[in-house]
């Protein structure tokens, strides 16, 4: 494990661009979390202490403090929440610094420049060395974004939305009814009643 990816003494989830990162430690997965980009995007990377198998989600920007955070890693994948230019524009660089396998959702899959390895669809289960995730599928914000969760047999699942959720509501649907309905009932059925309260999201 490098420095940038020590385990905080406390774990909060708060980063900030240009900031350290913070890395969250369950009994079988390492969780980092880093902001980056103009945008304030948040970048995780989840490791299997196992195998040292790893998934980053959303190679968001700043390709530069990206590569160190997964340089090392030989088995190493990529998932790219949804098609917005803002979850992917360190991705070209750092599947060439890495040559990673690229994810992403089917129906997102041809907006996102880079060629993607393995298209998910709703129900998907993501390998990373012993973890799985589940991939649900959520359509409003665009057509194809990619929820995944992480179950810890030994504590709370965590949940990465990439757009689909922020604090205060469900992601951007530019005024659209049909597509805010589609999110957020999505996100109540998938999210809000499928998962325990003590979910991290």
């Amino acid at each position: 494990m490098s420095e940038q990816m020590a385990p905080n003494d406390h774990y909060d989830g708060s980063v900030a661009v240009g900031g350290p990162s913070q890395t969250r430690v369950l009994p079988t997965a390492l969780i980092t979390k880093m902001a980056v980009g103009p945008y304030d995007n948040n970048s995780y990377l989840i490791e299997c202490r196992r195998s040292g198998a790893a998934l980053l989600i959303d190679a968001a920007a700043e390709p530069e403090r990206l590569l160190p955070l997964v340089s090392d890693f030989e088995d190493l994948q990529i998932l790219t929440t949804h098609a917005h230019p803002d979850h992917w524009q360190a991705l070209g660089p750092v599947v060439i610094g890495t040559s990673a396998r690229t994810l992403a959702g089917r129906l997102d899959a041809p907006e996102i420049p880079i060629p993607t390895d393995r298209l998910i669809d709703h129900g998907d289960i993501l390998e990373v060395g012993d973890l799985r995730l589940r991939a649900i599928h959520l359509e409003g914000h665009t057509p194809g974004s990619i929820v995944v969760v992480l179950d810890d047999p030994a504590g709370s699942p965590h949940v990465f939305t990439g757009d689909c959720l922020f604090p205060g509501g469900v992601g951007k649907t530019w005024d659209d009814p049909d597509r805010f309905t589609s999110l957020y009932s999505g996100v109540v059925r998938e999210i809000f009643d499928a998962l325990p309260d003590e979910a991290w999201v």
